[in-house]
């Protein structure tokens, strides 16, 4: 015998005599058609920083991917919203299809590695962030140079606040900082941990970039809109952006080691 059962969440699910349980296809399917405009959304984010031979569409596939995968793996039990959880899914899945393809140019990544080992010596010669002028100084390049390099190498920062734990594990930080969570008691330490560390790290940013961060990851606007809230161009948003980032994962890896 199988009869219909209608979950507080509003989930429904088919039950047959053996008490096991599944999803009823209909609801799924509804919760795919409502969560496919917040991966249109996503894939425009992502696309907007991206050189223009990498079609949208691409990345639409891959989070419409990632959005069925989301769904397939949800487990309420660990009491996270369906839409947080998809979120976190369906940017893993674009930024998963992107590695695949290769698309950034090597001699661009070159440049990125350069950059960041001279913020990091600068970081640890000065004992603070170095400024801008420090940073083309110790590179070789002139002012005009170095911020034309931040407006190139922004392409790059797709997973712009990705770094590399202690267990060699990859994990997007700014992930840390939405309501995601697993539900056991040590990956919520954990979580709440990391997520102090990394606002500390954001406190002790520049008040231009960490406004930039702000607008940008918490209230999600695109690079033209934080622009025109601050008052400056896009490409200088994308320059104070990627500075910031540098400057965050060189904070994060002593916070984290220290």
């Amino acid at each position: 015998m199988t009869e219909t059962i209608k979950r507080e969440d509003g989930i429904f699910q088919r039950s047959d005599s053996g008490g096991s349980i599944s999803t009823d296809q209909a609801e799924r399917e509804r919760l795919v058609a409502e969560q496919l405009p917040k991966v249109r959304y996503i894939a425009r984010r992502i696309h907007e920083k991206l050189p223009r031979h990498v079609p949208l569409e691409h990345l639409v596939h891959a989070g419409v991917v990632g959005l069925i995968d989301a769904l397939q793996k949800f487990d309420r039990g660990k009491h996270v919203q369906f839409g947080s959880y998809a979120k976190f899914r369906i940017r893993g899945a674009i930024l998963d299809s992107l590695r695949e393809m290769d698309w950034s140019p090597r001699d661009l990544r070159r440049q990125a590695r350069r950059l960041e080992e001279a913020h990091n010596k600068l970081r640890l010669g000065l004992g603070r962030n170095p400024n801008e002028p420090e940073l083309a100084s110790e590179m070789g390049i002139t002012l005009v140079e170095l911020y034309k390099l931040l407006s190139e190498i922004n392409i790059l920062e797709i997973g712009s606040l990705r770094i590399v734990s202690s267990e060699g594990k990859e994990e997007d930080l700014s992930e840390r900082l939405s309501n995601h969570n697993d539900g056991s008691p040590l990956a919520q330490l954990v979580r709440s941990e990391t997520r102090e560390l990394l606002l500390r790290a954001i406190a002790e940013l520049p008040e231009k970039e960490r406004q930039v961060l702000s607008l940008y990851y918490f209230k999600e606007l695109t690079m033209k809109e934080v622009g025109t809230m601050l008052g400056v161009g896009e490409s200088r948003i994308s320059q104070i952006h990627s500075m910031a980032v540098y400057r965050l994962r060189a904070q994060m890896a002593e916070l984290t080691m220290a």
